[in-house]
């Protein structure tokens, strides 16, 4: 079968709106560089969402978990293989993502006889500084987007955009507290933005008001009557020899219980 530029365009269009649908219902997911390494945030309802890649490198994403597995897989092979032919400090979240992620990515989003990878992924890679700290967006179609004091993947763009706005202001010099706190502000954000949008289009989606921490508030008790917080950070200064570690749930609470009262 000879396939036209038309026909492969409107088979594009096709797989982008089914990946979109699938999308939709994932739970966002944020990452912050803060004063002592870099969080990240999500609430999971089943299996866990954020993992360490390599001493420096965690990952998270939304979508299918076989193809968030199969990410993860890979990138660990990538970074341990980098790390073993050249060395530790050669493996970064720039070559795990722009020449190892990005290209299979891409050829399988175009490729109509091969299936789409249904996933939107976030790495964190920590400096030896806080201004070293690295972020970086990895979409199904193999695009990605660079950024350094915060990055977010949620159900839609729009979403992401509403969540990215509540944000701003966010740097390298916040305290981990505060950047959890924002985390949970910014992922009750996504999750009411998708809410809202229904199957509206991305320009006529209604915008969510980020001053009005009771609605938000209301959003995040509510997801976690079924949910489970699920936050890590990479920490700069620690001495243990893994810098990767999950956040407790006494560390967490207090923060919780805040956020809930609205204070």
């Amino acid at each position: 079968m000879i396939y036209s530029p038309y026909d492969w365009n409107e088979a594009i269009g096709h797989r982008k709106e089914y990946i979109e649908t699938r999308l939709r219902e994932g739970s966002p997911v944020i990452a912050i560089s803060y004063q002592d390494g870099v969080l990240m945030v999500t609430i999971r309802r089943a299996q866990r969402k954020v993992f360490e890649i390599y001493d420096r490198i965690m990952f998270s994403g939304i979508g299918n978990q076989a193809d968030i597995e199969t990410l993860r897989i890979s990138s660990i092979d990538f970074a341990h293989q980098e790390g073993f032919n050249r060395s530790p400090d050669d493996v970064s979240v720039h070559r795990l993502v722009g020449f190892s992620l990005s290209p299979p990515l891409k050829k399988a989003f175009g490729d109509q006889f091969t299936a789409p990878f249904v996933v939107r992924a976030i790495f964190a890679e920590m400096g030896r500084r806080k201004e070293e700290d690295s972020l970086y967006v990895l979409n199904y179609d193999g695009e990605f987007t660079e950024a350094t004091s915060f990055a977010v993947v949620g159900g839609t763009l729009n979403a992401e955009d509403q969540m990215a706005l509540s944000l701003i202001g966010v740097n390298s010099d916040i305290e981990r507290d505060q950047a959890i706190s924002r985390a949970f502000k910014a992922w009750s954000t996504g999750v009411l933005a998708v809410r809202k949008s229904g199957s509206q289009d991305h320009e006529e989606s209604e915008i969510v008001n980020t001053e009005n921490d009771e609605e938000l508030n209301r959003v995040l008790e509510q997801e976690l009557k079924t949910g489970v917080v699920e936050a890590a950070v990479l920490e700069r200064s620690t001495l243990r020899e893994s810098k990767f570690r999950h956040l407790t749930e006494k560390e967490l609470e207090p923060i919780l219980s805040a956020y809930r009262s609205g204070t």
